[in-house]
């Protein structure tokens, strides 16, 4: 008997963890809608997966940090009779690295922008689909920021912790809907992040990951992967993965 082809909307989806996590899905034979800011990179990525993987990929252009691409993406949705099955809040960032006596607002309004008003848009519109339906899945991306502080992580760590806890939330609410509520939350991983943090400075963004073997976006995904496509009756609640080099947030162990 074959059964009925699932569908993955995916944030953040044109780089890093998002793009691996599009990759994963493609492959699997899921459907896709990817969502991101660069218009360009998501349209040759979706057209990408799609000739590769025979799947239907929708690539979508919108910045989640905009309460109107939420409206935007519903009426795709209904446009186009697109049911999602899975939503995979990737999107997000870390800006800065400073102490909290000198960071800079700008940088803090565009993570919390990104990380938790964000997540909240595209849940807030999604999640009352999977509520009418009576299933559903929603995967937060969150991070060992979220679990543990580190020096000078502060608003990054918050935003992480913010996430942590609107997914332990979400999950009681949607419980008794059928909707499972999953969080991923990673360590180091080998992507833009850093490349971002430190505002395009590649030499201080690649030392990041010398001396160790990070996470790569392709270890997440799969991770992702995993939670999605259990039996209905389980649920990964929380799933901490981290590089074997990395015990804990503040501890790296590099090749000397």
């Amino acid at each position: 008997m074959k059964t009925e082809t699932k569908t993955a909307l995916i944030t953040g989806a044109s780089s890093g963890i998002g793009e691996a996590c599009a990759r994963r899905f493609a492959r699997g034979g899921w459907n896709l809608i990817l969502l991101a800011r660069r218009e360009e990179r998501i349209k040759t990525l979706a057209t990408a997966l799609a000739s590769e993987y025979q799947v239907q990929v929708h690539g979508l252009s919108a910045d989640v940090r905009r309460p109107q691409a939420a409206g935007m993406l519903l009426d795709y949705l209904s446009a186009h009779r697109l049911e999602v099955d899975l939503l995979v809040n990737n999107a997000g960032l870390a800006v800065g690295l400073e102490p909290i006596h000198e960071g800079f607002v700008d940088d803090w309004e565009r993570m919390i922008d990104t990380n938790i008003k964000g997540l909240l848009y595209i849940t807030r519109a999604i999640s009352p689909l999977m509520v009418a339906r009576k299933s559903g899945h929603i995967v937060n991306i969150g991070s060992i920021a979220g679990k543990e502080n580190y020096p000078a992580g502060n608003v990054y760590s918050a935003t992480k912790f913010a996430v942590d806890g609107l997914t332990k939330g979400m999950r009681i609410d949607l419980a008794p809907h059928g909707v499972k509520v999953t969080q991923v939350a990673p360590g180091a991983v080998e992507t833009e992040f850093s490349l971002v943090r430190f505002k395009d400075d590649e030499k201080r963004a690649d030392l990041v990951y010398q001396g160790f073997t990070p996470l790569r976006g392709e270890d997440v995904a799969e991770a992702v992967w995993f939670a999605a496509n259990l039996p209905p009756h389980v649920n990964v609640n929380d799933l901490l993965l981290m590089p074997t080099a990395q015990p804990c947030a503040t501890i790296i162990h590099r090749k000397t």
